[in-house]
This record gives structure tokens, sequence and C-alpha cells, in this order.
């Protein structure tokens, strides 16, 4: 019985291209006593992987936590899986305000030791003792009293793109840390204030409104659904948005627009943006906000080391990493002395500048282009600007348009003015043949090279 994924990402990707169907990115959480979390994770792979359903999602003891992408039409077909549990009957599913076809391309489940690492001891406490839930106008409406803290209890590299107006938001890398920090910071408040909490979905509040109602804070609040829910409400209430700036999310997208607002700064020049990237070099992987200006001429990378380091031959890149934790296995949280502009904790609340627009993101954006996968990048020749392909499958001859696709690269569109195909020029290249051309920019091994179709 099958119950690991079979498919690289790459080629999932590819499927989901092909397959031309719009998907949708939620997530969703839920508390609930689960006696074998291990026969829970088979069950749900099971029964996830024949509707196509991918992600990420964490399962424990103490319940689940989710964040998925599910082709629309099995949307439903994937809510009554859910409606099996009985902890899961009705349970808010909340879908992304900006959808992506490949926001995520395996489906992993892991057991835990808990849903979300929180350090806490729950003997110690009441777990369902939970703060007020509050919705979107309400949220609001608490927080003009100036009688009310509002904390952000996510992470310094989500808060830094968006938040709320006024809002505390502790330096910290992770839910763990905030918690004891913000309840000495709070110490001197817990008869007299509302203490109103807000994190990406709701689920870092559940528990944290339970633990500082067990510190002795009178009056808690939590924004029901947290900054994904409170989106949804407020625009189909019109409601003014207390929320400004960039919503981050743990998937390939790394945010969501939620106003217009630009709030960060690129962390290499200073400029407004709130783009947030992984340093190019697989030994770094360091996730920080770049602007375009700085990611063309630093080729996505963070520093000088690391942009020197993916020049050189890719054999000698596989020795430096050789015994640490690289790549994809690594999250490194945005803080760095080569990143001058980085700020944590205490943020501004005005913005510096507007994105240009505001839209939701088109679902089918990435299939509107019809393309075939022909071939895969092999190298990159910085000095000369020459891109070197291996064709797959199919042909490509000069004058062809071709798309190149990566999760660094992005897509690029390009058309073939001359190629070197096998040691010298010719006009046209076959399955089988190693191509080379000229490229503005840089291709890593992980690019596709797909041919438009007309």
């Amino acid at each position: 019985m099958q119950l690991y994924n079979t498919l690289s990402a790459e080629e999932r990707a590819r499927l989901i291209d092909e397959a031309g169907k719009e998907r949708l990115t939620l997530s969703f959480y839920a508390y609930a006593k689960i006696e074998d979390p291990k026969k829970f994770r088979d069950d749900l792979f099971i029964a996830w992987n024949a509707l196509d359903a991918l992600g990420r999602i964490y399962v424990a003891h103490e319940g689940i936590n989710a964040q998925m992408s599910v082709p629309a039409d099995n949307f439903e077909a994937f809510r009554e899986t859910l409606e099996a549990y009985n902890f899961m009957r009705g349970i808010r599913l909340n879908v992304a305000v900006e959808q992506d076809n490949h926001s995520f391309l395996k489906l992993t489940i892991k057991v835990r030791n808990k849903i979300v690492a929180d350090g806490l001891n729950d003997e110690t406490f009441d777990v369902t003792n939970k703060g007020v839930h509050l919705k979107a106008k309400e949220f609001n409406e608490l927080l003009e009293d100036p009688n009310t803290i509002v904390v952000d209890f996510r992470n310094h590299y989500e808060s830094e793109v968006g938040h709320f107006e006024g809002a505390i938001t502790p330096d910290v890398e992770n839910f763990r840390e905030s918690l004891p920090i913000i309840n000495e910071q709070l110490q001197d408040f817990k008869e007299d204030k509302n203490l109103l909490m807000y994190c990406t979905g709701g689920i870092r509040c559940e528990k944290a409104s339970a633990y500082f109602k067990h510190q002795g804070f009178k009056n808690v609040f939590q924004l029901e659904g947290g900054i994904i829910e409170y989106t949804r409400q407020i625009k189909e209430e019109g409601i003014q948005s207390k929320f400004i700036g960039k919503n981050f999310v743990f998937d390939h997208r790394l945010g969501e627009r939620i106003t217009d607002d630009i709030i960060a700064q690129c962390h290499q020049c200073g400029k407004p943006c709130d783009n947030h990237t992984n340093c190019a070099n697989d030994a770094c992987h360091l996730l920080f906000i770049q602007c375009d200006e700085c990611k063309e001429a630093m080729e996505n990378c963070c520093s000088t080391e690391c942009l020197e380091t993916i020049h050189l031959p890719w054999e000698e890149q596989v020795k430096l990493r050789k015994g640490l934790q690289v790549g994809n296995k690594v999250f490194r949280k945005g803080k760095s002395e080569a990143l001058k502009f980085k700020k944590s904790g205490d943020l501004p609340g005005k913005p510096l500048a507007k994105a240009e627009k505001i839209e939701t993101k088109d679902i089918r954006q990435k299939i509107k282009v019809k393309k075939t996968l022909i071939g895969k990048a092999e190298h990159y020749y910085s000095k000369s600007k020459i891109a070197q392909f291996l064709i797959e499958n199919g042909e490509l001859a000069v004058g062809d348009r071709v798309l190149i696709s990566g999760p660094t690269t992005g897509e690029q569109e390009v058309t073939i003015s001359q190629i070197f195909v096998n040691g010298s020029f010719s006009d046209i290249a076959k399955t089988g043949d190693q191509i080379t051309f000229e490229l503005p920019f840089r291709v890593r091994l992980s690019d596709k090279l797909y041919k438009i179709v007309e």
C-alpha cells in the first residue's frame, strides 16, 4: 500500500500544468484527542493521495494542523474525508487570499509531539479555557479601544512584511519564544487591559489565549480564523482593513497581499520591498527580502560570499556542503550580518510605498501559456552568460519561443535566435542533444525548459 510520494516536485508540477485544472490553497486545524496518530496519518494519506491533495500536515495526539493544495474539482470529496471524523465535522477551511497551482507539490503528513511547537506543558493548565473569539468587525472595534493591547504571535520575518496597526511585534524566530517574552512585558496590565491577539490562521492563538488566561490575564481575545479569515470577512462585508501589508505564508508563494501598503525594505539596498526569497546558494538558503534590482545584481544571493559560491564548479559547491544540513532541509529565518536593512521587533506602522496593484492572483495564470516540456538545465556559464540544457523530449529550433521555469528563476520567456548543439552551431536540436545559448539571467539545475506551443 502506497504511503509515500512517488513523484518529485518537478514531475508533479509538470503534471499539474498538463492537467490544466484549478487548485485551491487552504489551511485548517483542530485540537482533539487522537489515540493513534500513526494510523490517523496513514488513513489520511491514503484518502488524500487518491484525490491528488498535496500539502504539509502535522498530526499529534493533540490534533491536526494542515496547509494544503486541493484540486477544485475534488474539493467536496476532500471535505467528505474530513467529515468522516467527528472532531472535523463543519471545520472551517481557510482558503488562501491568493491562489497558486504550485503552492504545494508533495503530500507530506508527519507525526509530531505537538501540532505547533509551543514549548508548553499542557498538563499544567486548562488548554480548553480559551479567549473570546472575535470576527473581523468586532476585532476592528476592539482595536479602536484605547484600553486594548494587540499582540502579533507570529515570527519576526512574518510581521516585518505585514501586521495590524499598533501591534506589538516580538523579535522572535518561533512561537515558543514569544510566550514568555510577552508574558513578562505585559505583567502590569493583567487586570485592566484587553489583551487582543492574532496569528496567521488562528492555531497559535488557540493555545496562547489559554496560556495567558492561566497566567492571570482577565480580558483575553483572539482573532477567529487569523489573518486569512479576517481578510475574507473584510472583503465580503466591505470593512476597512486594519491589517497593513502582506500576510506571510509557509508555502511556495511566501506571501499574499492584503493591502497595497509596503512596510518593509529590501534587506540589501533599503528600497521599499516586501518580497521574500531564499538565497540561491543551497549551502545557505537564507530567507530574506530582496528587490528586483538586487535580485538581478546578486543573482538571488544574500551576500557576495554566496554569489561567489554559486559561480564555483558544481563539484566544488558539493564539497563545501558536505556534512551540512542544506537547501530545503534548513529554514534560516532572515537574520545575517550581510543584511544591512533587516528590521525586527519594533516595526514602523506607516507604509514606505504602495504596491503597483492589488488583485487576486489568477489561479490559471500558469496554464494560460500552452507549453511542452522538452528539457532541463545543466549549467550556467556566468562570465559568458550562456546556459546549457539537455533536450529530453521533442525538438527545438531557431526561432522557437521557450519558457524557462524554476522556483528561483520564476518564468522567463525567450525567443531562440542561435543555438550551439553538441559542440557546433545548428538550426535544430533533437532528443538527447546537449545545447547552449545566450541568456541574460542565470539558470539553475532545478529549471525546466518548455517550448511554447502556439
